[in-house]
């Protein structure tokens, strides 16, 4: 599978047009959006851009996407995965959208219609979306400290799913290899176009630049 990565759009149509760019360029089978579609909303402007895009795309809500951006993602033609499971050819793929909640261990996710507890949906086969990094994996802040998550940085040490997509720092766009588990942070916020993932028995991955 060839996936298109992004994250930070943050409501411009310039940051949309490097996006449906490189779906041209590459031809990927599924764009993963990991959040802050808009600049603080509105949803129509998401139901907006998600239709401009002519694959199949799963989203996610950003930290400063409004709250009315879920129904946004839910009227468009992508697929709302945040706070659900979605397998698709065989791969499946978990959302968690926003700022990490505590405790993680509460989360349940919408897997086949059933509601189930995050800690068993998520194993090394999965793919997890989110929108803020793990703590000390691509999340490096101007200043050279760390904005990422340690909620969810114990999360993936713990349940080592086989891909974390990611965004939400601008400033950190690349990739991390850690044992078996691969971290991308594929924010348009600053110097790069996303990565192109392509998930075989193998995993490659091209950031965008």
């Amino acid at each position: 599978m060839k996936i298109l990565a992004v994250a930070d759009i943050h409501g411009s149509q310039y940051r949309l047009n490097l996006v449906l760019k490189n779906v041209k360029a590459y031809s990927p089978d599924l764009v993963v959006l990991c959040g802050d579609i808009t600049q603080f909303g509105p949803g129509e402007l998401a139901t907006n851009f998600l239709n401009q895009i002519p694959v199949k795309t799963f989203a996610i809500p950003g930290n400063i996407d409004t709250f009315d951006v879920d129904q946004g993602i839910i009227a468009s033609n992508a697929i709302y995965l945040h706070l659900k499971r979605v397998v698709i050819q065989g791969i499946p793929f978990v959302g968690i959208g926003r700022e990490i909640p505590s405790p993680l261990t509460d989360i349940t996710i919408i897997n086949d219609g059933e509601k189930k507890s995050l800690m068993n949906v998520l194993d090394k086969t999965s793919v997890l979306v989110t929108h803020v990094p793990p703590f000390k994996l691509q999340d490096k802040i101007f200043i050279g400290s760390h904005g990422g998550s340690k909620k969810l940085r114990n999360l993936i040490d713990t349940c080592k799913p086989r891909f974390v997509l990611c965004g939400h720092i601008h400033e950190d766009p690349g990739v991390t290899q850690l044992m078996n588990m691969t971290v991308v942070n594929c924010s348009l916020g600053k110097r790069t176009e996303g990565a192109i993932v392509e998930i075989n028995d193998t995993i490659k991955v091209t950031i965008l630049d």
